[in-house]
């Protein structure tokens, strides 16, 4: 399983419708129709991705899904994301693996207190999207505030171009920081945060040591309070919560 770099490495860090027209119609819906059927089929099938396809696929399947908002079900209660549309492959990646019935068989599998909580993967998994990672999409508009839906990946020795991994997200938990911390990574990363960016850090909170790191293609809009609670999981010493937090996710109108 794919994980965030450590916890104890992020806190050394922060040192730092007549006849012809209706049978034609009907024509047209039926070809209609069958395209749906079509495209409903593959989806259900998740026709897995490689290396080679994936940013096509995915590219083409963002134009044709501008869907943007989409609920994780636990037993806990339910978290409603909202998708960038400026971060296009990973909400593309997101929707076609939510649709496909995919993270239904997923589960929160890793939760560090005033971090994150990291899902998408299981061992109990038989659906495969095949082998392929996300070229990252970082943008200075969004940040790692708590409430971030952001993309894992594995770390750089292995993955120096710091793409993302094709299914295992997070979502940030992380505490208020102090302003020296933010200045210290704005100099290390040359970023420049907004106004707006310094106050939910200082305020809210959040972990500015992944920007220009990981990418973000979300936000929480509605369950933050769940989110805290999954975080209250007791774990083992790997960080898996002792008792299985299973997630269902599905895709919801604006």
């Amino acid at each position: 399983m794919i994980k965030l770099f450590s916890y104890r490495a992020l806190l050394s860090a922060f040192i730092l419708a007549s006849c012809l027209a209706p049978l034609a119609s009907c024509n047209q819906a039926s070809e209609e129709d069958q395209a749906v059927a079509a495209e409903e089929e593959e989806e259900q099938g998740l026709v897995p991705l490689t290396y080679e396809n994936a940013v096509e696929v995915l590219s083409a399947y963002a134009e044709k899904h501008p869907d943007s908002l989409a609920v994780i079900s636990t037993r806990h209660g339910d978290i409603k994301v909202r998708l960038y549309k400026e971060t296009p492959l990973h909400r593309a990646n997101f929707v076609r693996l939510t649709k496909a019935g995919f993270y239904n068989e997923g589960e929160f599998y890793r939760v560090v207190k005033d971090f994150a909580i990291q899902g998408g993967d299981s061992d109990e998994r038989t659906m495969s999207q095949g082998g392929y990672k996300i070229p990252q999409e970082f943008n200075p508009k969004y940040i790692h505030k708590r409430g971030a839906l952001a993309m894992a990946r594995y770390g750089d020795e292995r993955n120096p171009e710091k793409e993302s991994s094709s299914h295992n997200f997070y979502i940030v938990t992380g505490e208020p920081v102090f302003e020296e911390q933010l200045r210290a990574y704005e100099a290390q990363r040359n970023i420049d945060y907004t106004p707006a960016q310094e106050q939910a850090y200082l305020e809210l909170g959040g972990e500015p040591g992944l920007d220009t790191e990981y990418t973000v293609f979300g936000e929480v809009i509605e369950g933050m309070d769940v989110v805290e609670k999954i975080e209250q999981e007791p774990v083992d010493a790997s960080d898996w919560p002792r008792r299985v937090v299973p997630h269902t996710i599905k895709i919801v109108k604006e």
